[in-house]
């Protein structure tokens, strides 16, 4: 087969997946191309113009820690930010950022046509191109075949073959793509582009398990004419707090947002509102059979909300303006596939709305996605070597979920290429750690989102320490320069110079919260009392030590700006919560003991007596790597589980034999 050109790295599609995939694969020194239907459109935000929210937000930090781009592009492009559940405790405050959904386009290309390594080409995928491999010199289990498959390159739609070392498939809802309106439906990718035929065909050829998605997206409205007077005004937060750490490195001072700083607003239905849409529920596509696939439960549409509670009077929404330079408004919450005459009367029975003209229409979208059980750690395909999925194609949701399996998919495309080991990240380490874990160990019947109740120990697992948990990972894999390495270093010895202190100083006389002799951590461990109140007092200390030089003019400026805050806010954590924090460590111990316990890829669930035939064959299907992963899979019990143990060693030692 004749080449057109030779990559070392190939990414499909350019969203939110591919982006992160692509620039980690050309951090990494691959030689990458990155393939998108349209140039204009790359890391389009489809849906919902913001980045984080509630576990989301932990998503970017965790992205930004290793060395991705999405919290860097995000604190460039937002008009609003707000660090959501400040009134709970740290495991669960999050960021979120309203962007300007055109410039942030512009600015994720600028990024990528920056990065040394990276090609971007606009051009379809309609195949993958594979090659055979001896799998036993590949260092393959050979049980299966002498021979194993490999993803050697891609064929475009203009009759070109582009090879590559790996391949990265990052479609989003684009594979066979089918956009709802109403009565209406066509095929698309995204309203306005045209699905991935072609290439989502290719993929079903391939014996992959499959399933069948859906999505939606609400009306958009001209903000000229609304009238704002009569909504609830909801504004940013006064001292915002950036996604990346590498935001406000070295400036010395609160980190100001580069662009102007817009208000959303809160609104809510009418009782005309709901008797509109409970007359015409029967001409949405959700509740005539016209959709197949599943949808979120997480983020119903407006006419799923009103059927599945019946007993609700009144739902909520929020007016988010699209740019600074657009009057295009979101309606977050109005999520809808009604047909388009219905829903400009639904927009129209909430006041302050009655005259507002509708932009674009809400639809629901149907799309291809793969059983993410197919994939190993690394998200490769374990059918074949070279093959990665991330984002939606894998059953996910949401900009932050793609992006952090764009970034995994990437760093191990890169990894394979070098013939190194694949890199991974567990339960206990990162959100990705979950997010990957719950993927390829459970599946996922719906799209999957990102909450904090997935994870077992979220008090560890918090956005201020994203960078002392992921950072060295991200240095090491070659994502993180040495500007950002240094800053970083310089943040993790502050943070344990005021530990020290506050461990080892006292009180020299009685104060309103305090005695004279209590050390300051004792004093810190009260749950009324915070770092900043402690900040004057420690500031007399501080003024001696050259290394919290940086926080000392700060403090000398004024309030404590929000990045100090946070650096000091982490050690009061660890403080506050130490005794929790063990606990957690002691669980999180157990649990890489149960992972250390590793399943041989030759193991054959098939001949342990006492599993059931079911559940021999979805473990012979999910193939875990691990006792742990084994014992999350649904339906496996624990004893199924000490019966694999078991059945280990006693069929290690016939192999042996």
């Amino acid at each position: 087969m004749a080449f057109t050109e030779q990559f070392d790295v190939v990414v499909v599609g350019a969203g939110h997946a591919g982006c992160e995939a692509a620039m980690a694969a050309a951090r990494m020194g691959m030689r990458t191309a990155i393939f998108t239907l349209n140039l204009d459109l790359i890391a389009q935000m489809s849906c919902n113009p913001a980045i984080g929210g509630v576990a989301k937000g932990h998503l970017v930090r965790e992205v930004d820690a290793l060395g991705g781009v999405m919290g860097e592009v995000a604190d460039a492009c937002g008009i609003q930010f707000r660090l959501l559940n400040t009134s709970r405790g740290p495991a669960v405050w999050s960021p979120r950022a309203q962007c300007d959904k055109a410039l942030y386009r512009v600015k994720m290309r600028e990024v990528l046509e920056g990065q040394r390594n990276l090609f971007i080409k606009q051009a379809e995928v309609v195949d993958l191109v594979f090659d055979e491999i001896d799998s036993e010199s590949a260092g393959q289990r050979v049980s299966e075949s002498a021979m194993r498959r490999r993803c050697s390159g891609v064929l475009l739609r203009d009759g070109r073959v582009v090879s590559a070392k790996a391949v990265v498939v990052t479609t989003g809802t684009f594979l066979n793509g089918l956009i709802h309106c109403g009565e209406q439906q066509y095929a698309a990718g995204r309203s306005g582009e045209p699905a991935s035929v072609l290439l989502g065909e290719s993929l079903k050829r391939l014996g992959l398990r499959e399933c069948r998605l859906k999505t939606g997206t609400p009306p958009r409205l001209d903000g000229r004419t609304i009238d704002w007077t009569k909504f609830e005004e909801q504004p940013g937060d006064v001292d915002p707090t950036p996604f990346s750490f590498r935001s406000a490195e070295g400036d010395g001072g609160a980190w100001v947002p580069p662009l102007r700083q817009i208000s959303c607003h809160i609104a809510y239905t009418t009782p005309e509102t709901l008797a509109l849409i409970r007359e015409n529920v029967h001409r949405s596509p959700m509740y005539t059979g016209q959709i197949e696939g599943v949808g979120p439960r997480y983020c119903p549409s407006i006419e799923d909300k009103i059927v599945r509670f019946p007993e609700k009077t009144q739902h909520q929404f929020f007016l988010e303006p699209e740019g600074l330079n657009t009057h295009e408004v979101y309606i977050n919450g109005m999520s809808t596939s009604l047909p388009m005459e219905v829903q400009a009367a639904m927009v129209r029975s909430i006041p302050g709305l009655e005259a507002a003209e509708m932009l674009r229409p809400g639809y629901a979208i149907e799309y291809d996605a793969i059983d993410p059980t197919e994939l190993d750690r690394t998200l490769r395909v374990k059918q074949f070597d070279g093959l990665y999925l991330a984002g939606q194609i894998n059953g996910t949701s949401g900009y932050e979920e793609a992006a952090c399996q764009g970034l995994m998919a990437g760093i191990n495309a890169a990894l394979a290429v070098r013939g190194e080991r694949g890199f991974t990240l567990d339960r206990t380490e990162a959100y990705v750690g979950i997010l990957i874990d719950d993927l390829i160990s459970k599946g996922t019947n719906e799209p999957y989102r990102m909450f904090t109740s997935r994870a077992e120990f979220r008090l560890h697992l918090r956005i201020d320490n994203a960078d002392k948990r992921l950072t060295a990972h991200g240095r090491g894999l070659g994502l993180i320069g040495d500007a950002a390495w240094a800053a970083f270093a310089a943040k993790q010895a502050r943070g344990a110079a005021l530990a020290q202190m506050l461990e080892s100083g006292r009180l020299e006389a009685d104060a309103e919260f305090g005695a004279k002799g209590e050390t300051f951590a004792q004093v810190l461990r009260r749950p009324e009392i915070t770092v900043e109140m402690l900040a004057p007092m420690l500031r007399e200390r501080m003024g001696s030590d050259e290394i919290f030089a940086p926080w000392c003019a700060a403090m000398d400026a004024g309030a404590l700006p929000a990045w100090v805050r946070n650096e000091m806010k982490t050690v009061e954590t660890e403080i506050k919560y130490a005794g929790y924090l063990e606990q957690q460590r002691k669980s999180m111990e157990k649990l890489k003991k149960a992972e250390g316990q590793g399943i041989p890829e030759w193991f054959d669930y098939m001949a342990v007596g006492g599993l059931s035939r079911e559940m021999q064959e979805t473990l012979g299907r999910v193939r875990p790597m691990t006792l742990g992963q084994a014992s999350r899979i649904p339906g496996v019990t624990p004893a199924a589980v000490s019966l694999i143990h078991c059945f280990i060693e006693i069929q290690a030692r016939r192999k042996t034999a």
